[in-house]
């Protein structure tokens, strides 16, 4: 019976190191983007529970620290979401978090990351689905890329 029990064992704990468990952290404009995920969870449409969420008050106060930082402490991809062009309750804040983004996608390419593990997307307070599909549809990205390594590698390994 032991013997049966160390085998069974022995292939869950492998499969737990063959499932990839991303680590995404999902920066959210507070008026659109961190509404719109609100009304995904209202509205109890499900999307994949690997993404963190963090409320800022503007996607365009994003700067290339904070997106360098995630992938540092362990991200193994980042979203960066706001208001749809033209709606930013601050103006251009979008179109600075768009600027900030393409830089983002240039500096981790030279860092050895793919691009495709940042991503900038516009949502409003009235698309949760949207939102629900944005996070698995990322999250599918990255777990077809697999672990970062980013910490790793600034750590020296």
């Amino acid at each position: 019976m032991s013997a049966g029990t160390s085998t069974k064992s022995k292939s869950q704990s492998r499969s737990k190191t063959v499932d990839f468990e991303p680590k995404i952290l999902a920066f959210c404009c507070n008026w659109c983007s961190y509404a719109g995920a609100d009304l995904a969870g209202v509205s109890r449409f499900q999307y994949n529970p690997h993404a963190r969420i963090i409320r800022v008050m503007c996607s365009g106060r994003i700067d290339l620290g904070l997106i360098l930082n995630a992938f540092d402490k362990g991200a193994d991809g980042v979203l960066v979401s706001g208001c749809h062009p033209g709606d930013c309750h601050y103006i251009t804040g979008n179109e600075k978090a768009q600027v900030t983004m393409e830089l983002a996608g240039e500096l981790i390419q030279t860092l050895g990351l793919e691009p495709e593990r940042l991503k900038l997307q516009w949502i409003s307070a009235a698309e949760g689905q949207k939102f629900a599909e944005s996070i698995d549809e990322f999250v599918e990205t990255i777990k077809n890329l697999g672990e970062s390594g980013a910490k790793a590698q600034a750590q020296g390994g």
